[in-house]
């Protein structure tokens, strides 16, 4: 599946990733003890593990309803 720039947000695969804003990514070029460095984080490491296998899922789902639609479109 080919996602595009404007497509990158509604991709659930990158909610275990630190999003800086453009201020804490200038901030960061300063940042050479990566204090600045946060993550987003879970209660436990269970409950990390279960939104990043729900989330994988969810990309599966996504991944076969696209090739669903691109089968049905061929034919």
């Amino acid at each position: 599946m080919v996602i595009l720039m404007g497509d990158i947000k509604k991709t659930l695969t990158f909610d275990l990733f630190a999003r800086p804003s453009f201020i804490e990514g200038m901030s960061r070029v300063m940042d050479l003890g990566s204090n600045l460095q946060v993550y987003n984080h879970s209660k436990t490491e269970l409950d990390a593990d279960a939104k990043a296998i729900h989330n994988d899922w969810r990309m599966v789902g996504k991944d076969i309803e696209s090739s669903i639609e691109e089968y049905k479109q061929k034919n």
